[in-house]
């Protein structure tokens, strides 16, 4: 599983304050945890600040990767903001995220065609948020041919397949978690990833829903996901999903999660 720490988001409140007062050390400190606890990439996102995004996601990558190695996933729909990002990452990092929405696609494209940067690709157009199956292979498939056709690796691409929230309609989990194993099948070589915690907005005991609906994701064949790392529960449930269904080779990382004391 690839794991995208989602906890550097300005939209949280002491993280949006860390960022207007330029806290550094704030900032890194949530970076090396969340590299510790198991992050492939550090989700960097100032969307908060609309003025001065381009100047603030430029200091948190820079104060990110003053302290881990970890790439950061850059996580604005502004092209100004994500090539100020650019500018001055160091290795090669995701972008979070390119549509099927016009505006936003045309204005990404350039930056990602022909380079090696990750891309989550996000199954929203036009016409609005997906429900069913069918809805987001249809979008998929134009997101992925067109990226394909600007010179992005197949691999390079995770399709995000969008997540809803459970209550507001009760198929959203199920149409979801289809999607991506058909995804999975059409795309060889393809990655999936999602902001999880969507599915339980608006409900009680949202963890346990979260940590379920993982391993239903886990087990139709998601390999990537935008959450907490720190999430013990969560991260444990991931690590026995991934064994259970045989992407554990000897149960190599269960047993490496178990000696460091991480399952319970």
């Amino acid at each position: 599983m690839i794991i995208i720490g989602e906890l550097i988001n300005a939209s949280r409140k002491a993280i949006g304050a860390a960022i207007e007062a330029q806290d550094v050390k704030a900032i890194q400190k949530v970076a090396q945890d969340q590299s510790a606890a198991g992050a492939n990439y550090i989700d960097v996102n100032a969307g908060i600040f609309v003025d001065r995004e381009p100047e603030y996601l430029k200091w948190l990558v820079q104060t990110v990767q003053e302290v881990t190695e970890t790439p950061c996933a850059i996580d604005s729909p502004s092209p100004e903001a994500i090539e100020a990002a650019l500018e001055i990452h160091t290795g090669i990092p995701m972008i979070n995220s390119i549509s099927l929405e016009k505006e936003r696609y045309d204005s990404l494209m350039p930056i990602i065609a022909g380079t090696d940067i990750k891309i989550i690709a996000l199954c929203m157009s036009d016409d609005g948020m997906p429900e069913t199956v069918d809805d987001r292979l249809k979008i998929a498939d134009k997101l992925v041919n067109g990226l394909v056709q600007n010179n992005v690796s197949i691999e390079n691409i995770f399709v995000d397949p969008l997540v809803q929230p459970l209550s507001v309609n009760a198929r959203f989990g199920l149409e979801f978690v289809l999607a991506v194993e058909q995804i999975m099948k059409q795309f060889e070589g393809i990655h999936t990833a999602c902001g999880l915690s969507n599915i339980s907005y608006g409900l009680p005991v949202r963890k346990l829903l979260n940590q379920t609906f993982m391993v239903m994701a886990i087990i139709r064949g998601l390999d990537g996901a935008i959450v907490n790392p720190l999430d013990k529960n969560m991260m444990a449930n991931i690590v026995a999903a991934e064994a259970l269904i045989g992407k554990d080779e000897y149960c190599a990382n269960y047993l490496k999660a178990y000696r460091a004391e991480l399952l319970s």
